[in-house]
Formats: C-alpha cells, sequence, structure tokens
C-alpha cells in the first residue's frame, strides 16, 4: 500500500498519479485517508497524554497517604479512574481510526512513474522495441501495423495440437473442466523443455531457484497486494483459508515478509517455477480458445528485492533477460510500456512482451515485468537496513514472467510449423532430444 509519508508529504503527486491511473475518487479516497489519520493521531496525543496526567496523579496518591490525607488521596484515585476510563474510550477511537485507515489503504492503487505514459486501455500502451522494426516515439498499440507475414496458410495451435497429439483439450474438460489441458507425448515434452530451459537461463543470470508452495495463507495474498483486489480471480480452499497461487510471485515475495535485510544482501534475485491458478472470471470468445486463456498453466518467475536507488537498474536487467529469451527462442515480439489506465493494481511501472501468432492474426502476451516501488514492501514490512547508519528503510519489490508457457507453446506451434511437422527451436533441441514434431 501507499505509505502515510507519501501521501501526507506529496498528497496532490499521490492524486495526480492516481487520476493518470483512472481510479475513480481519487481525491476523496486520499482526502479521506488524511483525515483517518488525523483523528488517529489526536486520539494518540491525547491518549499520551491521559496516561501521563494518571501516572503523576497515580504518584502522588502514595505521597498523600503517608501524610495521612486519605480523603484527597481518595478524590485523586477517582480521577486517576476517570482518566482510565477516558483511555479505553481515546484507544478505541484509536483502534477504529486504524483500522478505518488500513482498509482504505488496500483499496487505494500504487501510483505511476512519471515516464509512464497517459492513456485509458490497452490500445494507449507504448510500443518501445521489437524484433520487427524500429520503435518510434508515437508508436502505440492502437497505431501499430508491423507483423510477420510468411505468405503461407498457417493451421492455429489448437488444431495442430489433435493433428500430432501433443494436448488433449477435450480430455481435460472430462478430468477438471474447460482451460485445464492434457499434455501429451512431446507436447509434454516440449513444455519441461521450456521449463527447464527457462531456469536455466534465470540461474546463468543470478537468479536462486526455489521451489515454493503452490498454496498460500491470506497474510500472503495480502502481501504482494492480490488480496483484496483479485480475490475474485483466485481459487479459494474454504475449509483451511488457503489460496492457490496466480503466480510464483506470492509466494517467493512472501519469504522476505516481515524480514529486516542487511544492506549487503541486496539485490536479493530469486526464480522459481510454479503450476498457476487463475479463474478468469469474465473472460471469453478468442482469449480462451485453446491455450490463449487457461485456469492451470506452468510459468518460472523471476523475482528481485532491491534498494530504491538500485531497483530501476534491475528493471531494466529483467527486462533484457526477458528480451534475450524471445530473441533465443526466435519468435517475432514486441515490448509495450503499459499506460496508466492499463497498469495493474500494484505496479508503479509495467512493461509487457507479447509474441505474433500468424495463424491467429494476433499478439499474445508471455511476460509482464513490474517495478512495485515500496508499495508491495510496506504491505510485507519487506525493509533493509544500511551498513553505515543502520538506518532501516522500505525495500522495492520487482518481478516479472520468465516466462509464461501457455502462449509461448502455441507461439512455437503455429509460428515453427511446416508442411513436414513442427520443427523445435534450436536452443530446445538439447532439451527436446529432437529437431522436428511429427
Amino acid at each position: 500500500m501507499l505509505t502515510l509519508k507519501l501521501i501526507t508529504e506529496e498528497t496532490d503527486r499521490v492524486i495526480s498519479g492516481l487520476e493518470k491511473k483512472h481510479f475513480k475518487g481519487a481525491k476523496e479516497a486520499i482526502d479521506n485517508a488524511l483525515d483517518l489519520n488525523k483523528r488517529r493521531r489526536e486520539a494518540q496525543q491525547q491518549l499520551d497524554k491521559t496516561k501521563q496526567e494518571a501516572k503523576q496523579m497515580a504518584a502522588r496518591i502514595g505521597a498523600l497517604m503517608k501524610e495521612g490525607k486519605k480523603e484527597e488521596a481518595e478524590e485523586i484515585k477517582k480521577a486517576v479512574a476517570e482518566l482510565k476510563l477516558q483511555d479505553k474510550q481515546l484507544q478505541e477511537l484509536m483502534d477504529n481510526a486504524e483500522k478505518e485507515l488500513n482498509t482504505l489503504l488496500c483499496t487505494i492503487p500504487n501510483i505511476p512513474y512519471d515516464e509512464v505514459p497517459e492513456g485509458s486501455s490497452a490500445e494507449d500502451n507504448k510500443v518501445v522495441k521489437s524484433n520487427l522494426k524500429e520503435c518510434e516515439p508515437g508508436d502505440t498499440v492502437g497505431n501499430w501495423t508491423a507483423i510477420p507475414d510468411s505468405g503461407n496458410a498457417k493451421l492455429p495451435h489448437w488444431e495442430l495440437a489433435k493433428k500430432y497429439n501433443l494436448i488433449d483439450f477435450d480430455l481435460g474438460v472430462k478430468i477438471t473442466g474447460a482451460g485445464f489441458p492434457v499434455y501429451i507425448g512431446l507436447g509434454a515434452r516440449l513444455q519441461r523443455a521450456l521449463i527447464n530451459f527457462f531456469l536455466d537461463e534465470a540461474r546463468a543470470s543470478g537468479y536462486t531457484e526455489i521451489m515454493p508452495p503452490t498454496v498460500v495463507n491470506q497474510a500472503s495474498g495480502y502481501g504482494t497486494g492480490q488480496l483484496p483486489d483479485k480475490e475474485g480471480q483466485m481459487y479459494h480452499c474454504e475449509v483451511d483459508d488457503l489460496y492457490l497461487i496466480p503466480t510464483a510471485e506470492v509466494p517467493v515475495t512472501n519469504i522476505y515478509r516481515d524480514v529486516i535485510i542487511d544492506e549487503k544482501d541486496l539485490p536479493i534475485k530469486n526464480c522459481a517455477y510454479t503450476q498457476c491458478f487463475r479463474r478468469e472470471a469474465g473472460s471469453y470468445g478468442k482469449d480462451v480458445r485453446g491455450l490463449n486463456r487457461l485456469h492451470e498453466f506452468s510459468k518460472i518467475e523471476i523475482v528481485r528485492i532491491d534498494k530504491p536507488e538500485h531497483s530501476k537498474e534491475s528493471h531494466k536487467e529483467m527486462l533484457a533477460h526477458v528480451e534475450g529469451l524471445l530473441k533465443k527462442l526466435e519468435l517475432p515480439y514486441r515490448i509495450l510500456l503499459l499506460c496508466g489506465g492499463d497498469q495493474s493494481f500494484t505496479s508503479a511501472i509495467c512493461y509487457d512482451f507479447e509474441v505474433y501468432s500468424e495463424a491467429q492474426g494476433r499478439w499474445l502476451e508471455v511476460s509482464s515485468v513490474s517495478n512495485f516501488d515500496t508499495y508491495q514492501a510496506n504491505r510485507l514490512k519487506c525493509r533493509y537496513r544500511h551498513t553505515d547508519d543502520k538506518k532501516i528503510e522500505l525495500c522495492h519489490t520487482l518481478n516479472g514472467s520468465a516466462l509464461a508457457l501457455p502462449r509461448i507453446v502455441a507461439a512455437i506451434l503455429e509460428d515453427y510449423q511446416t508442411p513436414e511437422g513442427i520443427r523445435v527451436p534450436r536452443v530446445l533441441v538439447p532439451y527436446m532430444g529432437c529437431e522436428i514434431i511429427n
């Protein structure tokens, strides 16, 4: 959540940032937060004052009793009792204001960095890089026309999956339901090849592999901002009050919840392969065909914990890492800087990576790489201790997909298809043990 220090000291910038993110009622929410914080602080100050008065009075009672001034001592005892009753009322007032304030802060999104462009939808996202053409300052998703064209009619991946017996979508429906495909034979091997390739690349880039749980408690979902914002998108195990993870970001980042890290240990670089689960409520049409949008899928996540002054450099390194994967897979891609209106609830800045499906005639998102500034760290109480003055400060958290498998598999099947079968990307041949799927 946003820090009270930021809201108090840079109120106008916070409101402006929320408006850039198209958060309705931005000014009202921030004014309400400031008012609740004022009520909480005033109650705290009054509580401190009455406690000090009660302490001073209590000290006089003993002296009066020694002097034989029993009646005067009894009067002071009554006054102390009244002060204690006031204390209780003030404590309740302070606790209620704090609870209401924290509840409100959980509903207020992060504010975007200055370099995040204005815009209200995905059409306004800025195309900053592509291996199809040089990008210009005015390039957006809405006016982008560069696409690869082989001149050949191509089958979509769901037809190729059936033709080569790689993925059985109907069997997944039988076992579980729509959005839970079954990978078979070389289809399963392609999944495993990509997982191992992505993990090997992450380790080579200095990331420590983590194998976390795929269910988390409510505190973990709250810590990274999925709760309460994305509660409807998460699978909830109600009996145990646990949630299936939508991304490895949740358990891996929560390793550092309520932790103070030594400055010398930053940046922390972790990666993790997990199954991910999303209800994807409201999805329909071409967005859910085949592998385009699943309820369960495999993903490798990279997560960083860093110092504020170095987090932008970390973000650049993460972007370069993801781009390097797409280059090695030799897929047509573009990188988008998301506009304010299309950013996630928790991010301060986010870049999306998309690959092009010639068979479907559309771009497929395969990665989002975000810097959350102190937003998650404030919820997590993830802090670091300065080496020199031992000052304790909030960390910055960052994460990105490196990469999400379903649409990468879809793109490989569609873009690498030939009359003889599906060629295996050169970088995956050692992992697959074959050069063609047929």
